[in-house]
């Protein structure tokens, strides 16, 4: 069953992320707020350069904003160490890039269960829970083979049941289906689709596709590094 979408999960208050360029100062966000409730599975979309993988960095700790305050799962994040931070991601975070980011020599079950290996599991617990994603997105067959010998939504696949593997409270996606054809891509979301109906994973994803905006509880726009429709 679906968790409440009234308990925000994220919220950030005026962030802004500024890049130093030669001579310039180029501003990526500028006063972003926005809540995200549990549950929920909402998009990121936006012309190119309107800062939309900027501020899912933000939102994931892959990057710093300039200024302003993230909040995530009740935890002001700003203060923690780089190696809270990590940990944080570990527990808290799963992501999934367009370039599936996973290991050519690894297997799949062996690429899956990596984050599981970073957090200390045992090889037995990490191989049991690395099967167990790679079942929840329909590939528990394929856990003996490599990326060469899997297609572009296969390895996605691999990288979505990665970013599964510790039960994370937020998944990130990143133009997820940006590499891949057609048929591989509504695979993909609609998988998105059935995890966030299913388990009431909250998923937050970054897309430029306009027609996935129907798949999705709710679009936030973004244009020159600002939200242009206010929060519900």
């Amino acid at each position: 069953m679906k968790q409440n979408k009234q308990d925000t999960i994220i919220a950030t208050r005026n962030i802004s992320r500024a890049y130093t360029m030669g001579n310039m100062q180029v501003t990526a966000l500028n006063h972003v707020t926005i809540n995200i409730r549990r549950g929920e599975f909402a998009a990121i979309m936006g012309k190119s350069g309107s800062g939309k993988s900027t501020l899912l960095h933000q939102l994931g700790l892959l990057d710093t904003p300039t200024e302003g305050e993230i909040i995530i799962d009740g935890a002001e994040i700003s203060g923690l160490s780089e190696s809270e931070q990590t940990i944080f991601r570990l527990k808290k975070f799963g992501y999934v890039f367009q370039e599936y980011a996973i290991l050519p020599e690894l297997t799949a079950l062996e690429n899956v269960y990596l984050p599981a290996m970073a957090l200390g599991l045992s090889q037995d617990e990490c191989v049991t829970k690395g099967m167990d994603a790679l079942e929840k997105v329909g590939l528990a067959e394929r856990s003996d083979h490599r990326p060469r010998e899997m297609s572009g939504g296969e390895q996605q696949r691999v990288a979505i049941a990665r970013a599964l593997i510790n039960k994370p409270k937020i998944l990130f996606a990143d133009e997820p289906t940006a590499n891949l054809d057609s048929i591989s891509s509504k695979q993909i979301l609609e998988l998105f689709r059935a995890l966030n109906q299913d388990t009431g994973q909250t998923i937050l994803m970054v897309t430029h596709e306009l027609e996935d905006a129907d798949l999705v509880d709710r679009v936030i726009w973004l244009a020159d590094g600002k939200v242009m429709e206010r929060e519900e």
